[in-house]
């Protein structure tokens, strides 16, 4: 008997992934739970084992292309039935199934009452649509490829195109995503954080000695949580099918990590119940797997509000997209030595610039610009930050 391996269900809606490397060959004799092969998501890149001993009859795809869940990856015999060396293997036969008509030429389809909603939105036809969904059912990401499908770009002189895969692809998607389903605004404030400079530095060495890193990014998520919690239409989502907005009790921030195969947002979980050095030491271990591709999907999924360090790099303001489904994400751009009003006189001070795209659906500008200045007031002022953290 012969086996039919099929890329299966890998959870959290993932409905394809790239097939980076085979770990075996045709004609190859594997054992049960052995990895066959490994395969990229937009979440992580994991290795996929044999169900069931035998030998490699036939590889039906080729490194690089991307495979959606329940397509054929590998056949597998039995070792008794398995074509001698030099036996000539007979070809897969076609079979009348080949001339069925395609899933998307059914008259019934399978998609969420979500789905359809946002297909009736944008004058969508889902009978024009192949699902990659189980059982061929059709998903948002599905819809969001059959709107943004468009021209070729034109191109002039030399060129060289490179294929739109991995996280880059993920990536892409979920802009896309986020621009279409939210009502987007960004505003902008601008922080005094020379105390916190200077306590940063005081305190550095003994992080250090606990072996830990300390950034001034534990102090902002801390700052953003406690500014949250009066202002917690930001820290929330929304259903559109039931049309609610989810208020969000715990706080599980997703920080935007730029690794060498694109953006990935690990989240930092439970927030409120952790100090700035156990931050500190959760961030830089997330950071760690993310840029290794160890992180798993469950460490990238559950966010309630999203930070990216863009002034890690050099900007100053920015318009960050929000990582839906989220409502709302803070940029941080670079710290600058600016002349500054301080008690009165002017001075050298640390400034911070900070940008917080939020969707207008849910809150308003006053609660967003409130939220920045309560923001601010911690950053400005680390003892008043410290006191009411855990």
């Amino acid at each position: 008997m012969t086996y039919e391996f099929r890329l299966s269900d890998l959870g959290e809606g993932i409905a394809e992934a790239e097939l980076r490397k085979w770990l075996v060959h045709e004609g190859e004799r594997i054992a049960e739970h052995q990895p066959v092969l490994e395969v990229e998501t937009d979440k992580s890149v994991v290795e996929l084992p044999s169900p069931r001993a035998g030998v490699v009859r036939q590889v039906h795809r080729r490194e690089g292309e991307t495979v959606k869940v329940g397509e054929l990856l590998l056949t597998i015999a039995d070792v008794e039935e398995a074509p001698e060396q030099g036996e000539t293997q007979r070809p897969v036969s076609v079979g009348i199934v080949g001339t069925l008509p395609e899933a998307d030429e059914e008259v019934h389809v399978l998609a969420t009452p979500l789905v359809r909603k946002l297909a009736r939105e944008r004058g969508v036809d889902l009978t024009e649509i192949r699902g990659s969904g189980p059982h061929g059912s059709i998903t948002p990401e599905d819809l969001e490829k059959k709107v943004s499908t468009g021209q070729r770009a034109e191109t002039y002189g030399q060129v060289e195109r490179l294929p739109l895969k991995g996280v880059r692809r993920a990536v892409a998607r979920n802009v896309m995503a986020s621009q279409r389903n939210t009502a987007f605004v960004t505003g902008m404030e601008e922080a005094d954080i020379t105390e916190l400079w200077q306590m940063r530095q005081r305190e550095q060495q003994e992080v250090e000695s606990r072996g830990s890193h300390l950034t001034f990014l534990p102090f902002i998520i801390k700052a953003a949580q406690h500014a949250l919690r009066e202002h917690p239409y930001l820290n929330a989502s929304i259903d559109d099918v039931a049309e609610e907005i989810i208020l969000k009790k715990e706080f599980h921030f997703g920080i935007a990590v730029d690794t060498p195969d694109g953006l990935m947002v690990p989240v930092v979980r439970d927030v409120e119940r952790k100090n700035i050095v156990e931050l500190a030491k959760e961030l830089r271990l997330l950071g760690v797997k993310a840029r290794n591709r160890t992180i798993t999907a469950e460490e990238m999924r559950g966010s309630s509000f999203t930070i990216t360090n863009y002034g890690h790099f050099g900007g100053l303001f920015a318009t960050p997209i929000i990582n839906w489904p989220d409502v709302a994400i803070l940029g941080c751009g670079r710290i600058v030595d600016r002349p500054w009003v301080h008690r009165g006189e002017i001075s050298i001070r640390k400034i911070l610039h900070l940008s917080l795209t939020f969707d207008h659906r849910v809150t308003d500008g006053a609660d967003a610009a409130q939220f920045l200045a309560r923001l601010v007031a911690f950053l400005e002022d680390p003892v008043l930050l410290f006191l009411e953290s855990v």
